[in-house]
């Protein structure tokens, strides 16, 4: 199974194995209560494209076409997160966006569930 959920939200036993997937810390939250088992930093999108976004909801369809172009060019981060997905019984990709239907998890979660 594969889920997404932001960082604030409490941690479950559901969640199985977390994988925080931002380029930057979350504001307001230590690494203790985040809980994550791995900061995957690498797989987020470039300062140059999360800055040109700026969680601009207008945005968000060349976000997305950016977002999965950057990915394609750099497969190797994208192929290691894959291969967490398909050992792991259950993984939630943990995002620290208030947009919960404008992030990069949203993107990342499409694309691994259309690529199983």
């Amino acid at each position: 199974m594969l889920q997404i959920k932001r960082v604030y939200e409490q941690r479950e036993k559901s969640d199985g194995y977390r994988v925080f997937i931002d380029r930057l810390w979350p504001r307001g939250i230590s690494k203790d209560a985040a809980h994550f088992d791995l900061w995957f930093k690498e797989i987020a999108p470039s300062n140059e494209l999360r800055k040109w976004f700026d969680h601009d909801s207008k945005k968000w369809p060349a976000f997305q076409k950016k977002y999965r172009a950057e990915i394609a060019e750099n497969d190797e981060h994208y192929k290691a997160l894959a291969a967490i997905v398909k050992k792991e019984k259950t993984v939630t990709l943990l995002y620290s966006a208030k947009d919960e239907e404008h992030n990069n998890a949203v993107v990342l979660l499409d694309l691994l569930k259309s690529k199983k």
